[in-house]
């Protein structure tokens, strides 16, 4: 059988941890992803890797902002309150966020690499610069960059 992912082992653990101590947001949360995560070990019908778990805690994260979002549009301060806890405990398994400098460099490098032209060549570009960058930043930054970087 092969290895768990060590991303899953630390949530499952610290699950455990939470459990133990009695803090049910933490515990509820981390119950939640690794649901999620389970089910994207169903559909690709494999183990997840810490990449796929990644991209699992990233659309955790961007459903969490939404539904902060429509909450404070709502006026509904206590459900704010709850979605930007569980958020703070997703993001804590989340690699550090790069900067839009640092998202340039990787995409500078990749185009390089691709010897990609102009805006045609987007589709060389995407691939590799999102299997490099999946979890240090939201997919929509780096489609700006790209699209940027290939229209100059």
């Amino acid at each position: 059988m092969p290895e768990e992912a060590p991303l899953k082992v630390k949530m499952s653990n610290d699950m455990k941890e939470a459990m133990k101590s009695g803090d049910a947001l933490k515990r509820d949360t981390l119950r939640m992803c690794i649901s999620a995560i389970k089910y994207a070990e169903m559909a690709k019908n494999a183990p997840a890797t810490d990449a796929d778990i990644l991209g699992v805690l990233a659309k955790s994260c961007k459903q969490h902002q939404e539904s902060i979002e429509g909450f404070k549009a709502g006026k509904r301060d206590e459900l704010v309150a709850k979605e930007e806890k569980e958020l703070v405990i997703i993001q804590s398994y989340m690699p550090k966020q790069l900067s839009k400098a640092e998202i340039v460099q990787a995409v500078k490098a990749v185009i390089a690499e691709t010897g990609a032209k102009g805006p045609g060549d987007k589709a060389k570009v995407m691939p590799k610069v999102m299997a490099q960058l999946k979890g240090k930043a939201p997919g929509k930054d780096i489609n700006d960059v790209v699209t940027e970087l290939l229209n100059q």
